[in-house]
């Protein structure tokens, strides 16, 4: 089982560094998927295209008995984090806008190359070794990076019937355990107002006034009404011109927090701004809920079978050159050089107080099955996820390493949970035993949905659908 991962360590590594390549930002991941799903067509895969309406996101089967165990799938870059590989200085390749408003193009900073690969191979390694003992699915997943495939893809029942769903994440360290990530509420708040000349804004209401004053209240809502493990944090969008009174800008909200109600609650708080903000510029909102995800469920039954698997097969196997760049890449952000973590770490129970953290629409599907996950090494010591420096770094043999690492626990696992019944019986358990919050998506909320190419409906026999049109104002909106 890992001899098939070694023997074919060129195709995984290949398959991680074309989708590094190319770089696509959250659901609209059109080579990417095609690329990953190609490969396991090529092993036997069957592949089911579309998961709840999202285009680039399929299920990948293999197998009609035994336990069913599922393998977790993500391919989308970052905005802005467009960066050369293997080069320990900001040195980006692809930009976008205009003379105006330039910014980077997107990047792997957050490893989903490696991720793909990794699990695209584990699960092929596990289905070779199974046989017809084990279903094998490969749940490829759009758009984790705005917490949406996922959370859409449960709420519509793609993750029902599971024995056991395995997962990783890149990280600067490899180990496991059983703690939680944190709940997420997604939303945007357009504020439309009436355009003007910018010479003479009186009569017009700008959308940037009601977009700047809910920014400034969320900053206020920081003083004394997010605990810490809350966390609120946004961005505006709109472009436009200084002479041209702004009519329409979006602001995009993550409302973070250890548990789902607590979530709710911080949530509810940044609505009521978000009127208040409307009613002060004289603009109207137009809200809209993106997506919602319930706080991780841990399994300690699964954590212990993946730390005892990790430390039998032991850490990725970096090269002197692999710890020397990363010490160059540390050098250049102001981190000790400590190079690369070189062990697996002790199991580690959740944290005690929890004061939040990441978030992952992968904490939905933990609410499905149970979920067994993992974290490997595929940047320096010290180089955060979602930098420039760490898609640096994903672009080279130190993510090789750590996703080939990742793909022998991941499949060593699999073919456990099946050869010992009673393991797999201690994971289900365990996760039937938890007490679960209401799931938070409501059952008419739709999905973001960019239309892809021609060239990719027709490679994969899905038809297009229109894309949600932007709020349109309603003029005349009187006087102020």
């Amino acid at each position: 089982m890992t001899d098939w991962i070694g023997a074919n360590a060129a195709a995984l590594t290949g398959l991680a560094d074309r989708i590094w390549a190319w770089a696509e930002p959250s659901l609209r991941e059109w080579r990417s998927a095609a690329a990953t799903a190609e490969l396991l067509r090529a092993h036997g895969f069957t592949i089911a295209w579309g998961t709840a309406g999202l285009p680039a996101a399929f299920v990948a089967t293999h197998g009609d008995r035994g336990p069913v165990l599922g393998f977790n799938v993500e391919y989308d870059a970052l905005p802005g984090l467009s960066q050369r590989a293997g080069v320990p200085r900001h040195e980006p390749v692809a930009y976008e806008g205009d003379a105006y408003a330039p910014a980077y193009g997107p990047g792997h900073g957050c490893g989903h190359n490696a991720l793909a690969a990794a699990s695209a191979g584990a699960a092929i390694a596990a289905a070779r070794t199974l046989g017809n003992r084990a279903t094998i699915k490969v749940f490829a997943s759009t758009g984790e990076e705005q917490l949406v495939g996922k959370a859409y893809a449960v709420r519509d029942g793609a993750y029902d019937g599971l024995d056991a769903f395995l997962d990783w994440h890149p990280s600067p360290v490899t180990g496991t355990g059983w703690g939680g990530t944190s709940a997420l509420y997604s939303a945007t708040f357009s504020f439309l107002g009436s355009p003007g000349h910018g010479s003479n804004p009186l009569g017009t209401r700008s959308g940037l006034d009601g977009a700047l004053l809910l920014a400034d209240m969320i900053e206020r809502l920081r003083a004394g009404n997010v605990a810490p493990s809350g966390r609120v944090s946004y961005t505006i969008s709109g472009g436009g011109a200084p002479n041209v009174t702004p009519d329409l800008r979006t602001v995009w909200v993550y409302v973070r927090e250890s548990s789902h109600a607590a979530a709710a609650t911080l949530y509810d708080k940044v609505v009521t701004c978000a009127h208040a903000a409307a009613a002060a510029s004289g603009t109207r909102l137009e809200h809209r809920l993106v997506t919602a995800i319930r706080q991780g469920l841990g399994n300690q039954a699964g954590a212990r079978l993946l730390h005892h698997t990790m430390s039998e097969l032991g850490p990725p196997a970096f090269t002197d050159a692999d710890h020397a760049f990363a010490q160059r890449l540390q050098t250049a952000i102001g981190r000790p050089a400590a190079g690369l973590a070189t062990e697996v770490l002790p199991l580690r129970p959740p944290a005690e107080p929890d004061l939040g953290g990441p978030s992952s629409d992968t904490s939905e599907v933990s609410w499905a099955a149970p979920h067994l996950s993992l974290v490997a090494a595929v940047v320096p010591l010290g180089v955060p996820l979602h930098s420039w420096a760490a898609t640096a770094a994903t672009g080279t043999s130190i993510a090789h390493a750590g996703l080939l690492a990742a793909a022998r626990y991941l499949a060593s696992a699999a073919v456990t949970l099946v050869e010992q019944p009673g393991t797999l019986a201690a994971v289900r358990e365990e996760f039937e035993a938890a007490e679960r919050p209401p799931a938070p998506l409501p059952a008419d909320a739709e999905p973001p949905y960019h239309l892809p190419p021609p060239e990719f409906l027709d490679a994969t026999g899905q038809s297009p659908r229109p894309s949600r049109t932007p709020p349109v104002s309603a003029e005349p909106l009187g006087k102020i």
